[in-house]
């Protein structure tokens, strides 16, 4: 059985296995971390897959009052955190953008409280002195690490052009290369607007139907071979990769009719194509 969480509203989904718990959309759990467990939002139900669970981490428990108010003082420091590092960033006059922080309610034992703020910025930046003036205001350790934009996109997640959450920020683990290359085999627009993603990149979307459109090329007949089809001889003037068929130009009387690629023999003769 799996189920998921998120941490935040609209966050990045977590699968794990709920063991002998049975946890519904809503109810808060207790996920296992890095430093303890921490409270997340169930939201997908644990329910049966064919997948095998062995590698997914399994749920803690069910969060109760302890958890729930500890979660609460968290997110509380985490927003204090937060001001506090916008304020101080201003008044340093760094060109910085706080994208999101993380704090630890560690004890004595295990180091004390430490916050991590993250940020963008057009360059490196010295924030030496950031750090010092953050570490007196929120009386706790402090580190502040440099976000690339495809990783800011996913710490702030949001809603991507087709109108669904953004991938990074739901099930993307990696970010493979994505080129300029495979938006002009699947004949999209070349424009930034159209094929450039929340992060101002190119959209990691780009690279899912690309093995597709790849393969259909290096079967397909070029735009311009001559072909034979169950229609007659023709030309082929397009490509319709998303239903694998072309559209040929008939020599009969002029028409255009879309044949599944299967069904072109073509090109005919060498000298056709001239």
């Amino acid at each position: 059985m799996l189920c998921a969480v998120s941490f935040n509203r609209y966050g990045r989904l977590y699968y794990l296995d709920p063991g002998e718990l049975r946890p519904q959309v809503g109810d808060r759990v207790l996920v296992p971390t890095d430093d303890g467990p921490e409270v997340a939002e169930c939201v997908w139900a644990a329910q049966w897959v064919t997948e095998d669970t062995d590698g997914f981490p399994r749920l803690v428990g069910l969060a109760g009052d302890d958890d729930l108010r500890r979660d609460e003082a968290l997110r509380r420091r985490k927003a204090e955190a937060k001001v506090a590092a916008k304020r101080l960033i201003r008044s340093h006059g760094l060109p910085m953008k706080v994208v999101a922080v993380d704090h630890v309610l560690g004890s004595a034992e295990s180091g004390g409280e430490r916050s991590t703020v993250y940020f963008t910025a057009p360059h490196r930046v010295d924030f030496r002195s950031l750090v010092r003036d953050l570490g007196a205001t929120l009386h706790c350790r402090v580190e502040l690490r440099q976000l690339s934009a495809r990783d800011s996109a996913r710490v702030q997640g949001g809603i991507g052009s087709c109108g669904r959450d953004l991938c990074c920020a739901t099930f993307l683990t990696d970010f493979e290369p994505v080129t300029i290359r495979m938006a002009k085999d699947q004949d999209l627009p070349l424009n930034p607007l159209r094929i450039s993603g929340a992060c101002g990149r190119l959209m990691c979307c780009l690279k899912y139907e690309h093995p597709l459109y790849t393969r259909f090329q290096e079967s397909a007949p070029a735009v311009g071979s001559r072909v034979s089809t169950p229609e007659g001889d023709g030309r082929v003037v397009g490509h319709s990769v998303p239903r694998d068929a072309v559209t040929v130009r008939l020599d009969a009387d002029g028409s255009r009719s879309m044949c599944s690629r299967a069904d072109v023999c073509g090109p005919r003769r060498a000298h056709d194509q001239r």
